[in-house]
């Protein structure tokens, strides 16, 4: 088998992990995802160790990868990511010089804070790129969580950088692209050209995907049987017209109840103007649609709803949309939130 790299998240309601294959046609070949308990982390965040490691050892268990090293993907709101402009220098240089240049900037000590610069342009003697500053002690309770289930942690990634690398995939040359992954309690903002992250944001949204529903319904005493999709979200190509419909119903045949008209009126107004900021900041090429993705894209009226108040193309894509597979291809809303995952593990770009 040609060398592979697996991509690794940790989020709030599970871990999930894809492995692929390198080279100039990635290949899926083993992906898989376990849910965790109550309190074990938040996203990006280990609470519990022992109970993530478990979760981990079942994964690998179950998935088959074919060996333990992997790429971990960090999303938590509390990272910082912003575009930051600062003199051009070799890259090992600028490594050194980085801690001194933007303590001001963040939020505990240069020294607790693990800093990454990806460079997007250059004008003369000034280089511009996107700022990223995650806490010390944070990573290194991931790292060791990780290695508590017998894994390497090969690499640390954003995971929005891993959805950029992803959705570039379905652009053509030179277009802007927006991916928007919708989570079940963070989703990321990325704007994408030619392979190259252009903006991040990291927004903290409470959205009532499945997980986050089959969770509730467990830990309700005595409540109804947790409602299950009749009709699977399939992912679709980026050039879709539109988001698919899907349906929900209960045993009853009733509609599911989706997220409150407040929150859902909040989600889709921090998307509006998430762009819009983006698009008056900037003179860079405007964005020319928006693709969909993660958990929370296949909650109930959450694509429709962006759908008609965004004001560009939108539709969905999964991981299937971006790399062939060797195994059954994932569908539905674990298709969706693998397109991350995937691509942490895509290694053009990083």
């Amino acid at each position: 088998m040609a060398k592979t790299v697996i991509g690794l998240e940790i989020t709030e309601e599970g871990v999930r992990a894809a492995e692929v294959t390198t080279g100039r046609t990635p290949t899926l070949v083993a992906y898989g995802a376990v849910p965790l308990p109550v309190g074990a982390a938040k996203d990006s965040e280990v609470l519990d160790p022992d109970a993530v490691a478990l979760a981990l050892r079942q994964l690998w268990s179950r998935g088959r990868f074919s060996h333990r090293r992997v790429v971990l993907g960090i999303g938590s709101r509390r990272i910082l990511v912003r575009e930051y402009t600062t003199q051009a220098l070799r890259p090992d240089l600028l490594r050194q010089a980085l801690p001194f240049q933007v303590q001001d900037l963040l939020p505990v000590p240069a020294d607790q804070a693990v800093l990454d610069f990806y460079a997007s342009s250059q004008e003369g003697d000034q280089i511009t790129g996107l700022l990223v500053a995650a806490v010390a002690e944070t990573v290194e309770q991931l790292v060791t969580a990780v290695g508590k289930a017998k894994l390497t942690v090969d690499a640390v990634d954003l995971a929005p950088f891993g959805l950029a690398r992803g959705v570039s995939r379905l652009a053509a040359p030179g277009e802007s692209v927006a991916a928007l992954h919708l989570g079940d309690h963070t989703s990321y903002v990325v704007i994408v050209r030619d392979g190259v992250p252009r903006f991040v944001r990291i927004l903290p949204l409470e959205i009532l995907t499945d997980a986050v529903r089959e969770r509730e319904a467990a830990a309700a005493s005595g409540a109804e049987e947790a409602e299950a999709p009749v009709e699977e979200l399939v992912g679709v190509g980026a050039g879709s017209s539109g988001p698919r419909r899907r349906r929900y119903s209960s045993a009853r045949g009733e509609r599911v109840a989706g997220m409150t008209e407040a929150a859902l009126s909040d989600l889709v107004g921090r998307m509006r103007s998430t762009l819009s900021f983006y698009a008056g900041r900037t003179n860079d090429v405007p964005v020319s649609r928006v693709i969909l993705t993660g958990a929370g894209a296949a909650a109930p009226e959450v694509g429709e709803s962006l759908a008609a108040s965004l004001p560009l193309p939108v539709a969905y894509a999964g991981a299937a949309e971006i790399v062939a597979t060797k195994t059954d291809a994932p569908q539905g809303t674990v298709g969706l939130d693998l397109l991350t995952t995937v691509g942490l593990a895509l290694t053009e770009g990083r």
